[in-house]
């Protein structure tokens, strides 16, 4: 069927797609805070030709909005998502600059700790981090910021903690992690003195040595603490055993993610 030129389309109704987020944590650094890397594609097309934007595809009538940004995230990287959730729907008819109407239902994705220097590289695809990413095409700077932002807001949920931390861990471990969503440095000592009295914690009974560092205590979140209530305000994430059978189950329904107000204190706040 013949769909008109770009001119003509731009008055009928958008299409609609989904664009993805990846972030991922990179390995402890001897000096200075580790960041946050998330991978982009080089467009081969106009507009924007030639410039960085986020990964995303078309929607398909047997896939879930969920399906459809985990088989976004497999065609960009290797690696698989530990933490995936919908952020936001971009639809303002001006950010396709003069391209065909597109609305985008936008998700975030967390595939814990990677070095991404040893990634096999993929055709148009380069990670970037997050404090020196490029210019991006379209409105996909504003996507980058609030998913970032919103992963600030998910650090009073456990179950997001551990996916970029792993467990069991040592304090010095998640004071790195804390440093490197916050963007900045978080000092040590007070921090480690609001997460012992947080009542989250325990200890599992072993140790790490890290570096020329004495051997530090490892930590978990203690049981229960995945199950706390607190701010239902953010969506819910799927994880785990859903994303596992995200290819087998299309309409899978991600679970009910109840974060922790007070682990946003002890990890936000100086």
């Amino acid at each position: 069927m013949n769909r008109g030129n770009v001119s003509e389309r731009r008055h009928e109704p958008p299409q609609v797609g989904v664009t993805s987020v990846i972030l991922a944590l990179e390995p402890a650094r001897e000096h200075g805070r580790r960041r946050l890397w998330l991978p982009l594609v080089r467009r081969v097309r106009e507009p924007f030709l030639g410039q960085w934007a986020l990964p995303g595809g078309p929607l398909r009538a047997d896939r879930s909005l969920e399906q459809s940004a985990y088989e976004t995230l497999a065609s960009t990287t290797d690696l698989r998502p530990r933490y995936l959730e919908q952020l936001y729907t971009f639809g303002d008819p001006a950010r396709s600059h003069g391209g065909v109407p597109m609305v985008s239902v936008c998700y975030w994705a967390l595939v814990g700790q990677a070095d991404v220097a040893q990634l096999e590289p993929r055709h148009n695809v380069q990670w970037f981090a997050d404090d020196d990413l490029p210019p991006l095409a379209f409105d996909h700077r504003a996507i980058v910021d609030y998913a970032l932002w919103r992963l600030r807001h998910r650090m009073d949920s456990p179950r997001v903690v551990r996916q970029l931390v792993g467990e069991p861990f040592t304090l010095r471990q998640l004071h790195a992690l804390t440093e490197a969503i916050r963007g900045e440095r978080v000092d040590v000592a007070n921090y480690r003195r609001r997460m012992l009295a947080s009542g989250l914690l325990e200890e599992t009974g072993g140790v790490l040595r890290e570096g020329r560092q004495r051997p530090a205590a490892l930590y978990r979140f203690r049981p229960g603490a995945m199950d706390d209530a607190g701010a239902p305000w953010l969506p819910a994430g799927c994880e785990g055993e859903q994303l596992e059978h995200m290819s087998t189950a299309p309409e899978r329904a991600c679970a009910d993610d109840n974060p922790l107000g007070s682990l946003t204190t002890a990890l936000l706040h100086d």
